[in-house]
């Protein structure tokens, strides 16, 4: 692991901050009848107004979808009354990222879902100390989750970070997986415990709109879009958006299709609930240490 020393440091907390301020944005935006594209334009827009890099495109996940669900270009989706969205929500400076997230609901009886996520991730965030083992934060979210008759979704994680890499090998379970890795002094975390009144369990549903780069060879269609996404992107997720309104939409489209069929880009699938239970996700970014350093929290 890169040692954390006082510049890198700096710029986790930056990116908190800047995530933060993002995250309160998102929470005055969101109201019943708002279209989920202009709210990510809006929230995207205020990372890169505040001096920050997005680090993935935001997640705005309805209901049963528990991530990867990302709007459109042209996407005439609304967020309702009714409705218990997800804001997933990642910010980079130099490559050091802010993750953090959290769901609303106008529904009463999503509030219990959103009130064991939220007390969950306070729960784990204590244990965030050096020497702790894994499991003993996925321990503590079963524990809590379920102790409002819910079940925390077994097959998503929480996440050690690095530079540009969101995903650095380390996970961190919603229940007892009996992972003893324990751990380090400085280490970089993304805690994230989801809830359900399904199964506890999320498959792959259709095709997203996030791309990651994943093997560069030689193509005839789509080499400009390559390019941008090599400088820019590096190995951090983007959105087909976001080709489609810097490039001209029509040929960029048929260049993306291409560039997933020939295994250039990777695309995400949205993951859903099993049974299409309701989820329920809250998420910070910590830093750990005897006392945590929570980088998204004010």
């Amino acid at each position: 692991m890169e040692k954390m020393d006082k510049d890198i440091l700096d710029k986790y907390k930056k990116a908190g901050k800047i995530a933060i301020e993002a995250r309160e944005l998102a929470r005055k935006k969101l109201k019943p009848g708002i279209k989920l594209l202009d709210l990510a334009d809006e929230i995207e827009n205020k990372i890169i107004q505040l001096g920050g890099k997005i680090a993935f495109p935001v997640n705005l996940s309805l209901n049963e979808e528990a991530a990867h669900s990302v709007p459109s270009w042209r996407d005439t989706r609304t967020y309702e009354d009714g409705n218990i969205i997800k804001v997933d929500i990642g910010v980079h400076v130099d490559g050091y990222i802010a993750d953090t997230a959290f769901s609303v609901s106008t529904n009463k009886e999503d509030q219990k879902l959103i009130q064991a996520t939220e007390e969950a991730l306070k729960e784990m965030i204590k244990l965030a100390t050096p020497g702790t083992q894994i499991r003993e934060l996925g321990k503590k979210a079963y524990e809590v989750i379920t102790s409002y008759n819910l079940k925390p979704i077994v097959n998503l994680t929480g996440h050690s970070l690095g530079k540009y890499d969101l995903h650095a090998g380390i996970s961190i379970p919603n229940y007892d997986n009996n992972d003893k890795i324990e751990l380090k002094e400085e280490m970089a975390i993304a805690i994230e415990p989801f809830a359900t009144d399904g199964s506890g369990f999320v498959i792959e549903g259709k095709e997203g709109e996030v791309l990651k780069i994943d093997n560069i060879i030689p193509v005839r269609n789509g080499r400009e879009i390559i390019k941008w996404v090599s400088i820019e992107r590096k190995e951090l997720p983007f959105a087909k958006r976001w080709i489609m309104n810097k490039f001209n939409p029509i040929r960029s489209k048929l260049a993306i299709d291409e560039l997933i069929r020939k295994g250039v880009f990777h695309q995400y699938k949205v993951l859903r609930e099993k049974a299409k239970g309701r989820v329920s996700q809250s998420e910070h970014t910590v830093i750990v240490a005897d006392k945590p350093i929570v980088t998204t929290q004010d």
